[in-house]
């Protein structure tokens, strides 16, 4: 009876096939179109069949714990037999009440290792006592072993043997099933994935839902190759998810699990599922360090995805903010830290409309940079000083050619920017040499920008102060007539630093900035701030002199006392 209502049905389905392809399409197809799928499906049918008459085909049997919980297995039937690619399991249990846990796990394994490993596993829902599941076999053709186990009635978290039987699958198509953990399963997870085995080259792209997590939720992803280990925590937004994960470890398979927040214990994950990515490129990467932080401040860094790359002389930097993260919309910049060997770099990059995306230079030539990606600290009052959290850590090899830190633009100083070219080539006009130069420079500076008492007073310092900020309020502190003294320089192809270090005697007691200028291989020292005047009654009395161009060495350090470069 069972025979010839599956007859049926089969006929049915394949009518209704041809009738969708009748529909969809005025073309007909030849005969060798039509007839060679249905070859290749009865060519393996008829092998699986040819395979179990070795088989004797015997009853499979049930464990002594079956017969405990009333277990019916309907499928499969035998011990031991042959199929085409699938098979089921399906079964019922009478005492399903008094069972702890509702959830059937089938094993699934191989004697042999393949692309796809040698084992898998399902966990299967067991719904008003019935539990069905469609097994594929991922290493294709050959044995399997298949146990079915069923939760206790006495212990949590524990399972018994309730069948056990042997497959041989005729089909040589390798199909690792997608499947997830009873915590995967609470959680509603769906990746984008027709298979847990694929091939990739270099990048995997990991995209899903989780239907029952909200946007406060993140999931965890783990990826392994032998006895490398990487870790990432990653958003859930409006229920979905996406990230490129590099396959840092080389050519070869890497296991990737994807882990879901455990809902009894806090900051916790456990496993949902697991894919398995065979690696075609033999490329190795470097993987970034995350701290706690990029999570806490919402950001998403899309490039880099991984660290070692090499670059020209330039890098580049890119990502997001979540809207909804703590201080996003005030965050305004992004600060890059770049450091070779001792020597250290600060760039900043804009935030705007939450996105960022800039570059900044490898400044001190040919090498290894450790570059740290930061967000601003948020504070209410103003300050002098400026503090950030990395959040993003990685390496870059550098091939530029040459160190040109003191030629190159920097923070601040905007020696590239158009305006800032336009004035040196005027200022500079018919000068010959490059201390006339460097003499234009620091004269216009000092006799074209006042002094900023309220800015030092009230602490009024900002992330964008620059050259050209300077420029344009024609006003500042010592930091801002270095800006625009080193930008001037620089944009005359004259080697120039800004110098940080303590000023004493006038009303510079304390912390203090000044430039150097390199003309004819020798360090020439300027301070536009102490030429352009002093103060009285806390007010500003302009009174050019040119005595802090280039001034005696020793006179110098009697009120100024040199602590580094900053770039």
């Amino acid at each position: 009876m069972n025979a010839k209502r599956n007859f049926y049905a089969f006929v049915i389905c394949l009518l209704s096939s041809v009738w969708i392809l009748s529909a969809c399409s005025n073309a007909s197809p030849s005969d060798s179109e039509t007839k060679a799928p249905k070859k290749q499906e009865n060519k393996y049918e008829k092998l699986a069949k040819e395979k179990n008459k070795e088989f004797e085909l015997e009853p499979i049997e049930l464990t002594s714990y079956s017969e405990e919980i009333g277990v019916t297995l309907k499928n499969p039937e035998h011990k031991k037999f042959a199929v085409n690619g699938k098979v089921m399991v399906e079964g019922e249990i009478e005492k399903h009440a008094l069972l702890k846990f509702h959830y059937a796990w089938i094993k699934v394994q191989s004697d042999e290792e393949g692309p796809a490993g040698n084992k898998h596993e399902y966990y299967t829902p067991i719904k008003d006592g019935k539990f069905k599941q469609e097994i594929h076999f991922f290493k294709g053709e050959g044995e399997y072993r298949v146990t079915v186990q069923l939760p206790s009635k006495d212990r949590d978290n524990y399972y018994y043997d309730t069948a056990k039987f042997d497959v041989y699958n005729v089909n040589p198509e390798i199909q690792r099933d997608i499947t997830y953990t009873p915590f995967g399963q609470d959680a509603e997870l769906a990746l984008n994935l027709d298979s847990s085995f694929v091939e990739e080259d270099g990048i995997f792209q990991l995209k899903g839902k989780a239907g029952s997590l909200t946007d406060e939720d993140t999931l965890m992803l783990r990826l392994n190759k032998d006895s490398e280990t990487w870790k990432h925590v990653i958003p859930v937004k409006n229920g979905g998810f996406s990230y490129d994960i590099p396959l840092f470890y080389g050519e070869g398979v890497h296991t990737l699990e994807v882990l879901v927040p455990d809902k009894e214990r806090d900051n916790y994950y456990q496993t949902a599922t697991t894919v398995l990515i065979d690696n075609k490129s033999s490329r190795t990467m470097k993987p970034i360090e995350y701290s706690k932080t990029y999570m806490e401040r919402g950001v998403t860094l899309e490039y880099p995805l991984f660290g070692g790359e090499e670059s020209e002389g330039t890098f580049n930097i890119k990502g997001s903010l979540d809207p909804e993260a703590e201080f996003a919309p005030e965050t305004t910049h992004i600060y890059i830290t770049s450091k070779k060997d001792e020597d250290e770099a600060l760039d900043v990059i804009p935030v705007k409309d939450f996105q960022f995306d800039g570059s900044f230079y490898l400044r001190f030539g040919p090498g290894t940079y450790e570059v740290t990606v930061s967000v601003p600290e948020i504070k209410e009052e103003n300050s002098n000083y400026f503090r950030y959290f990395g959040f993003a850590q990685f390496e870059v090899e550098s091939k530029a050619l040459k160190d040109e830190r003191d030629l190159l633009p920097s923070r601040g100083v905007q020696s590239d920017a158009p305006q800032i070219q336009s004035l040196a080539k005027e200022i500079t006009n018919g000068k010959s040499t490059g201390r006339e130069k460097a003499m234009a420079v620091y004269d216009y500076v000092a006799k074209n920008i006042s002094y900023d008492v309220g800015k030092l007073r009230n602490d009024e310092f900002e992330w964008d102060d620059s050259a050209l900020k300077t420029l344009e309020l024609k006003s500042g502190v010592c930091q801002d007539y270095a800006y625009l003294a080193v930008a001037l320089l620089r944009a005359s192809d004259i080697e120039a630093r800004y110098v940080e270090g303590m000023a004493r005697g006038g009303f510079w007691p304390s912390r203090h900035a000044w430039v150097e200028a390199n003309i004819d291989g020798s360090w020439l020292t300027m301070d536009p701030t102490w030429g352009a005047g002093y103060l009285k009654d806390d007010k500003f009395v302009p009174k050019y002199t040119d005595t802090y161009f280039d001034p005696d060495v020793e006179e110098f350090k009697k009120t100024h006392t040199r602590t580094g470069v900053s770039y």
